[in-house]
Parts: structure tokens; sequence; C-alpha cells
């Protein structure tokens, strides 16, 4: 995607319509931009998951999404400008940044956010099922 250009990016404007993401809004992770930034880095990092999918779009900046394989195995994902993720609801996942200590990104959402993270263990709700279902379903 066009990071440069992303207000008028087509691109962008294609997956937001397809994808119905209709709530958007940017944020921006560096000590002197975010508020309480030390004890939001520490939040990001907590092993969590969402009962909604999270999207995210990097616009300046990089860091990196961790994540849980099939085996509960750690797997880093490297995000750096112009790069967008989903991550399902119900996955395992933490936030961190690398050593620029810097991430402007866009948060796409359906509807209305909803930002409640739920720290592991969290294997009661339907969308861990529904995420270990599928992960089920695609080893076949």
């Amino acid at each position: 995607l066009d990071a440069d250009n992303y207000e008028t990016d087509p691109c962008l404007k294609e997956i937001r319509r397809a994808e119905n993401y209709s709530w958007m809004d940017i944020v921006t992770i560096h000590k002197d931009k975010l508020p309480n930034y030390e004890e939001k880095i520490k939040t990001f990092y907590e092993e969590h998951l969402h009962l909604d999918d999270e999207i995210r779009y990097i616009l300046e900046g990089s860091g990196y999404f961790d994540v849980r394989d099939k085996d509960d195995k750690w797997i880093r994902i490297s995000m750096e400008k112009g790069d967008m993720i989903t991550l399902p609801a119900g996955i395992y996942h933490r936030f961190t940044l690398d050593e620029n200590n810097y991430v402007k990104a866009m948060r796409l959402f359906v509807g209305e956010p909803v930002w409640t993270a739920y720290n592991r263990p969290a294997d009661d709700f339907p969308a861990r099922n529904q995420y270990l279902k599928f992960l089920a379903e695609e080893a076949h």
C-alpha cells in the first residue's frame, strides 16, 4: 500500500470497502507522542487476544507483531511502512517496537472499535474456539 498517500490511496479505499472497515484512527507510538508510553508499551507486549479482528496499517516507522503458531510457538512478523496486517479474533499475539522506537499506524475496525484485550489464558471465549477450529481445518 502507498503509505505516503494513504488519504487518497485507491487500494486502501477498496480494501476498506470490501472488508467493511468503516472506522479508523491513527495512533503514534513514541515516548513523546503517546500518553503513558511506558505503561502502554508493556500492555501491548502482554500476550493477549481480542474478540474482533485487529487490523493495522503501518504509515511510518516499524515494529513487530508476535503471534502463536499451531504448535504454540512464537512467530515474529516484521512490520514496516506500507504493510497491513489482520490478526484474526481469538489469536494470541503481542506487539513491540523495534530499535527505532517509533511507529505510526492506522487502526481499522468493522463498526465501532472495541479495545478490550484479554490476557492469556483466555481460552473460554467463543472467538478463541473459532480460531482453534480454523487452525485445525487449515492443518488438514
